[in-house]
């Protein structure tokens, strides 16, 4: 009989459980590596639905949490993406803005003592200036937001029956219809995982219910792309609506833009996209002034305040619009404003995150008494810790308006409101203006500017140039405490510095009013004194001192395999040219490195094209040739771990596709 070896069920058990444990690796690995993709090419709602149980069996914690987070702000959700946050946050992931995320998460949850602290740890950080402000404005705000979230609205609110557990939202009403947009087209938006938006009109059977959604018009739909926010001229026979990139290679914009309609014989023509329309921005939230000669609306284009803000541009008699004109500081901020609503007493209604919010967007009202505009929060439960806009007044006291509340059936519901009060508006003047004469409150601003060295030690008898709103104003020394003179400020004040001291790096710096200014309902005295703090770090002039962070300038980055300057690293080299041109005693090494990617020679010769082209454009700019020097390093001083071999994000790699800026030479 032929041997037989005795089977060994140990054995035979570990086999199975190393190859389970392989093939799962190797399945969480190819699902890692999908979702990263589907990240770059921004479609959060699969990336979260591919990484979240990765981060949930903690398979390369710190990078599937940090995904999921990310995924959850960038579509519009980051009241979900605090605990993903806190997760690659205690990991180490190499992100600088995660205490800002996540305060703005905090916020999002109503939770403005974790807000505070992290907005705190952030800017202790020493990010860059720009979103220093940022978190000093969001810091400031705090105290207002906790005021408003006690501040009731003259009116009560409900969910319109009919609301749907996709999104509904911007609704406008004429006669017995609510038009509106919905997702409720078959094709899926990637973004954030739900249909694409469309327009849809419903009749409604009361005013706080719709009967069932149908298509508005099939002249105006696009399939593929996302379409909503419809504005009607006086007549109802001129149409203005937002519509959304389709990804289709012949699309005029990138983004989204603003198209126009028009009602003939009862049919709307086919869309057309208005000329004012940016065709490498976000233009949308269209409205119409009540005599149809305005048009309101919001975008990002270059020259704004901040984020989106809000435009109108003039129509004349033909139908075209003149150029779009923004609306200024006290509306805009460095925020978002966006969904304009004009009242047919002239107010103005819209949304901003700007502004103090309880949240995310809250609804605003703009008036105008004399020259002065005075903005009013609307209060609760108009507003609410989630996304508040759309609002539209069916009449003096009732209307409609849209929200992502916690409580709500779908992603977006529009909610119905009338008044409780016994006024004739359901916002009226009364409301504004307090009975103990809030309107005559006055609020004084004064800036206390100290200078410092990096170790933040004062620095006496630096010497300070001034330009206040573009004037020069007298020149000021810092006292043996580093401090300037106090200098007293207007709300609308935008103030320069150029501070300087023998043997230091001359460095300039601004400070903005912006957003600072404390609305009026909230000053609780005859006189309220705010004083704001500003400081200057100045540096030594050293061979080998790295200037980046002396003078918030950001590393310059390349795309893959290439060395021509992005508008995103000219605004940066911009930077330099102004420190270069500050200080003529210096002179400068552009080191240029590149990923791993490719051979060490290439990317040796690679790293130095892209050094010289970056200091060919600094001496495009007016810089002595003499004073600037190209170096390039190709891969040999990697900043993370994406060497040969190693599997890295598209991010990760762009990190090291860079160039820095160091001092080579003082010359007395």
């Amino acid at each position: 009989m032929k041997f037989v070896k005795p089977f060994n069920s140990s054995i035979y058990l570990f086999l199975i459980v190393i190859t389970g444990v392989l093939s799962g690796c190797n399945y969480d690995a190819r699902l890692f590596k999908k979702a990263k993709q589907n990240f770059e090419v921004g479609e959060y709602e699969w990336t979260i639905r591919e990484v979240k149980p990765l981060a949930q069996r903690y398979y390369r914690a710190k990078e599937t949490n940090y995904f999921v987070a990310e995924s959850y702000r960038l579509s519009n959700r980051i009241q979900y993406a605090t605990p993903y946050y806190l997760i690659a946050k205690e990991k180490g992931y190499d992100d600088k803005n995660i205490n800002l995320h996540l305060a703005y998460a905090a916020k999002a949850n109503g939770k403005y003592a974790d807000a505070r602290k992290y907005l705190k740890e952030f800017i202790d950080s020493k990010p860059s200036r720009e979103l220093v402000v940022k978190a000093e404005i969001e810091l400031d705000n705090l105290p207002a937001v906790e005021e408003y979230s006690k501040k009731p609205s003259p009116v009560k609110i409900q969910g319109l029956v009919g609301n749907t557990n996709k999104a509904e939202f911007g609704p406008i009403k004429i006669g017995d219809e609510l038009i509106l947009t919905s997702s409720k087209k078959p094709l899926i938006y990637k973004n954030n995982g739900l249909p694409f938006l469309g327009l849809y009109k419903a009749r409604l059977k009361s005013p706080g219910e719709i009967e069932k959604l149908e298509l508005f018009s099939a002249n105006l739909l696009d399939a593929n792309a996302n379409e909503g926010t419809p504005a009607f001229s006086k007549d109802g026979n001129t149409m203005v609506f937002a519509r959304g990139n389709s990804g289709k290679s012949k699309d005029p914009s990138p983004d989204v833009d603003l198209y126009i309609s028009t009602k003939r014989d009862g049919n709307w023509s086919t869309p057309e996209r208005l000329a004012i329309s940016d065709s490498i921005g976000w233009d949308g939230s269209p409205a119409f002034s009540r005599d149809g000669k305005t048009l309101y609306f919001s975008s990002n284009r270059r020259g704004g305040k901040g984020g989106l803000d809000l435009y109108r541009a003039p129509m004349d008699n033909s139908g075209r619009f003149g150029r779009p004109i923004n609306l200024g500081s006290t509306i805009n901020t460095r925020g978002n404003e966006l969904f304009p609503y004009v009242s047919e007493d002239g107010k103005l209604y819209f949304s901003s995150d700007g502004h103090p919010s309880l949240g995310g967007l809250d609804l605003f009202v703009a008036s105008r008494s004399g020259d002065e505009i005075q903005i009013e929060h609307l209060g609760v439960p108009i507003n609410s810790v989630g996304d508040d806009f759309g609002l539209f007044l069916a009449d003096s006291t009732q209307g409609y308006f849209s929200s992502n509340r916690v409580g709500g059936k779908g992603d977006d519901d529009i909610y119905y409101f009338e008044s409780t009060g016994s006024e004739d508006r359901w916002w009226s003047n009364e409301i504004m203006i307090s009975e103990s004469g809030e309107a005559s409150k006055v609020a004084l601003y004064h800036l206390r500017t100290q200078i410092v060295n990096a170790r933040n030690k004062p620095i006496a008898k630096a010497k300070v140039g001034i330009k206040r709103n573009g004037e020069i104003q007298p020149v000021l020394f810092s006292n043996a405490e580093g401090y300037l003179d106090i200098i007293d400020l207007n709300p609308a004040d935008q103030i320069s510095f150029n501070a300087s001291k023998e043997k230091y790096l001359t460095k300039r710096s601004e400070f903005l009013m912006d957003g600072r200014e404390i609305p009026k309902q909230l000053l609780k005295k005859e006189l309220t004194d705010t004083t704001f703090d500003h400081k200057i770090t100045l540096g030594l002039a050293e061979v080998g001192e790295e200037i980046s962070a002396l003078f918030d300038v950001n590393p310059i980055y390349y795309d893959l395999d290439k060395s021509n300057i992005r508008p995103d690293a000219a605004a940066e080299l911009d930077k330099i040219v102004q420190v270069l041109k500050d200080n003529p005693a210096i002179s400068i090494e552009l080191g240029s490195h590149t990923d791993a990617r490719a051979s060490a020679g290439y990317n040796l010769k690679l790293s130095q094209r892209r050094a010289e082209s970056a200091v060919k454009y600094i001496i495009e700019h007016g810089i002595e040739a003499s004073r600037i020097k190209a170096k390039g390093y190709g891969e040999t001083q990697l900043i993370n771990g994406c060497s040969d071999g190693v599997d890295c994000s598209e991010e990760a790699h762009q990190e090291n596709r860079r160039t820095e800026f160091k001092i080579t030479d003082l010359n007395d």
